[in-house]
């Protein structure tokens, strides 16, 4: 029977020769993760089942990165009893303050996901990792607890949507402009519990970290996943990170997708998500006069190197516009230090930005650039549903880092090309 990528994953961690969609399986994990938010959840179940030892001590990761460094007690509290149980469980994953990063930037950057790994995470957007020929999806935290213990985790196998891209994407756009004009295009539920797959000689124009971009919001389209072909890209990006041998699995070419769309990456324009869903899309001729307060550039959708060199390009002998405030947080500790060594970081402050050390922060409302009444921001992060970075009459603006920085210069919505 003909397989997608998704459905070889979970059937070669099932130990089947063959899965189909809709059919009930237990898988073997690779990697099982949490954070600061997620893993108490998770930690408090795995204790009130009786449970005293992990499956795996190697293959549990916990990163404190949504509200770390801690911003109140509770939040410290949160931290504690991770901090508490990996030590306990002689967790070999477990990233801190001043080691830790944003999770689903810091997981691949450590060669801890890779190529043909079936992975779990309590945090919706542990899709990511299909950047590299993974499956990775997020799960609710009793799943997690019981991965903890068993080192499995049962998954109802995923149809799928195929995605043909076409040519090479034009100046300033990038992965963020290809996800937000998919999801403006299928939907918000427009994949809802199926596997967004993307193939076509258009791939081989994207980045690693627009793969990850790509994939990290799958999720918003209602994905249980999204997931590119491994090719020599991805092989050199695994390349003296990733400390296993990468398993391979490519689509039969006979398919089954419930859907197919191609998409002519060279006819894309800067596009970003008005308020307040990731489908609410527009191009760059469409956006009108928006004055805004604030801009966000970082999250584990847009804070990696090659987003912060884009937002410097821009921000390089300009400055944020008066009234704005403009906050970068790259998503790694290695994200910042070559930010630093390639002198991003003292652009960014001549330019009035404030630079702060990897966080989820602002993202989910958690700290480091709330909102107040009315507040427009316009960010690179991934969701901007009804009070999501602070008040509920604020606005979150969903943009490319190209586009945050050029608004952040003019003091409204603005396309890289008009700074």
């Amino acid at each position: 029977m003909p397989m997608t990528m998704s459905q070889k994953i979970l059937a070669a961690h099932a130990g089947l020769k063959e899965v189909k969609a809709g059919q009930l399986i237990n898988a073997k994990l690779d990697l099982v993760l949490a954070n600061d938010i997620t893993g108490p959840v998770a930690i408090k179940e795995f204790k009130k089942s009786g449970a005293e030892k992990v499956a795996d001590a190697g293959k549990i990761a916990l990163v404190m990165d949504h509200f770390a460094p801690n911003k109140d007690i509770k939040s410290a509290g949160q931290c504690k009893l991770c901090r508490d149980f990996a030590a306990e469980q002689g967790l070999e994953n477990f990233f801190d303050v001043g080691e830790m990063g944003i999770e689903h930037a810091l997981l691949p950057e450590k060669g801890l996901v890779g190529a043909g790994d079936l992975v779990i995470g309590a945090d919706s957007h542990t899709c990511t990792y299909g950047a590299l020929g993974a499956f990775s999806t997020g799960v609710g935290s009793t799943d997690m607890a019981a991965g903890m213990m068993t080192g499995e985790c049962w998954f109802k196998v995923p149809s799928a949507v195929k995605f043909v891209l076409r040519g090479k994407p034009g100046k300033y756009v990038c992965g963020k402009d290809l996800i937000l004009h998919t999801i403006g295009m299928i939907g918000v539920d427009g994949a809802l519990y199926k596997s967004m797959e993307f193939f076509g000689d258009g791939v081989k124009h994207l980045s690693m970290d627009d793969r990850f971009t790509v994939c990290n919001m799958a999720i918003e389209a209602g994905a249980k996943n999204g997931i590119f072909p491994v090719d020599a890209l991805t092989l050199e990006y695994m390349n003296g990170r990733f400390g296993r041998s990468p398993r391979i699995y490519m689509a039969d070419d006979d398919s089954e997708y419930d859907e197919e769309y191609e998409i002519d990456l060279s006819a894309l324009r800067p596009t970003v998500a008005f308020p307040h869903l990731p489908e609410n899309t527009k191009t760059s001729d469409e956006w009108g006069d928006i004055e805004i307060d604030q801009v966000v550039i970082g999250s584990c959708t847009n804070g990696r190197i090659s987003d912060l060199r884009a937002a410097a390009k821009i921000f390089k002998g300009r400055h944020v516009a008066k009234g704005v405030r403009a906050i970068i947080i790259p998503a790694t500790q290695q994200t910042y230090l070559q930010a630093i060594e390639e002198g991003l970081i003292e652009t960014f402050i001549k330019a009035g930005a404030a630079v702060s050390t990897p966080t989820c922060g602002p993202c989910l409302g958690g700290h480091t650039g709330i909102l107040a009444e009315g507040e427009r921001c316009v960010s690179t992060t991934n969701r901007n549903f009804v009070g999501r970075m602070g008040h509920v009459t604020s606005e979150v603006y969903l943009a490319s880092p190209y586009v945050a920085a050029a608004s952040a210069v003019t003091g409204r919505l603005s396309a890289p090309d008009e700074v």
